[in-house]
């Protein structure tokens, strides 16, 4: 039996990496800040955050969808006709119009559903959590169901269910 050769030390990258963040360091102080790479985002104040209006300013004091970086966060959504009223028929109506909803809000900044990552579902009732999930399921590649967790509230309107989700931009 042969006896393992013990592990090296990770102190002396440790100390490269501290030395490398002193330098950098004192040439930002310096106003000598090192030249960005290729692969680093460019970010300026103008373009960090965005506010998706497809239907243009809103009435409401919030906006449909807000991107910040490579993540749009997508207002808790109704399942509301144009006209602002709620789609008749019942949770399965409701939840295909909020769906359709966030899938126009997503479309006009050049996403699909696809891109969704993170949902929270907000249901007047939980019993009809299955009838939602039959229609919510149809949304999105099989397997691949963004992160979600569920509520039961009160909802505006009288609605039977609410969805606000994160997509990733591309």
């Amino acid at each position: 039996m042969t006896t393992p050769t013990p592990l090296r030390t990770r102190r002396p990258l440790r100390g490269l990496l501290a030395s490398a963040f002193t330098l950098t360091t004192l040439a930002c102080a310096a106003g000598d800040a090192p030249a960005p790479s290729a692969d680093t985002p460019q970010r300026t104040a103008s373009t960090d955050i965005v506010y998706i209006q497809p239907d243009g300013p809103p009435a409401n004091p919030f906006s449909p969808a807000v991107r910040v970086g490579n993540l749009v966060f997508v207002s808790g959504t109704l399942g509301t006709l144009p006209d602002g009223t709620l789609v008749p028929g019942g949770i399965e109506a409701e939840t295909r119009q909020v769906l359709e909803n966030i899938k126009a809000v997503l479309a006009s900044d050049g996403l699909g559903m696809d891109r969704i990552v993170r949902c929270t579902a907000y249901l007047a009732d939980l019993k009809e959590w299955p009838a939602m999930n039959a229609v919510y399921r149809g949304y999105f590649a099989d397997g691949k169901y963004p992160a979600r967790a569920a509520v039961q509230a009160t909802l505006l309107f009288g609605a039977r269910v609410e969805l606000e989700c994160v997509a990733a931009a591309k």
